[in-house]
């Protein structure tokens, strides 16, 4: 979803005093990078479990090489892409939403109105993917950390206009109207 823009690349501003709709800007997990191990047993389980099936001594070994591989595609395959999965960011036009978790969801918010630091850090891994982990603080609550984040420039200079945005609409909000203009002769 985009915003319509003005020349100079910004956002249209609302005119003062009207409510500002709220637009995603942007939802993202995690660098899908942390699955590769996953995808590698994937292969692996089955692989092996082809070759085996059928040409071990007795019938019921055959539901035991089954089983074995179905629990172990649950615990290191099926548990870390769950995980991944449904831990999401969600960056508005008003706030930053963290959602996690698949049975019972916590989410944290954390509005561009009242301001935060962007801090980010890609270690060597994280710049050859273009990733990077980013901390927003706004010196109250406890920083948001995104951990692995895709395209982590990108996702900073979003963060940063929004802040800057929404504090300059707030500030021109908090301004008292202008006086009506004389009536011309």
């Amino acid at each position: 979803m985009t915003q319509p823009m003005s020349f100079g690349g910004r956002p249209i501003t609302p005119a003062p005093g009207s409510p500002t709709p709220e637009l995603r800007v942007a939802r993202f997990r995690g660098h899908a990078r942390r699955l590769t191990w996953s995808a590698l047993v994937l292969i692996a389980v089955a692989g092996v479990t082809g070759y085996f099936f059928g040409n071990l001594p007795a019938p019921f070994q055959n539901w035991m090489l089954l089983t074995a591989a179905a629990i172990i595609l649950f615990l290191l395959v099926l548990l870390p892409f769950l995980s991944w999965w449904s831990h999401v960011y969600t960056i508005t036009t008003r706030r930053v939403i963290e959602r996690r978790g698949v049975v019972i969801a916590r989410r944290r918010e954390l509005a561009h109105l009242r301001g935060y630091s962007v801090q980010v850090r890609r270690g060597l891994l994280q710049r050859m993917w273009g990733a990077g982990t980013l901390t927003l603080s706004n010196g109250v609550d406890e920083p948001i950390r995104m951990a692995n984040v895709p395209s982590a420039e990108l996702v900073h200079e979003v963060l940063v206009d929004q802040v800057e945005v929404n504090q300059i609409l707030a500030h021109r909000d908090a301004q008292p109207p202008l006086p009506p203009a004389p009536p011309l002769p």
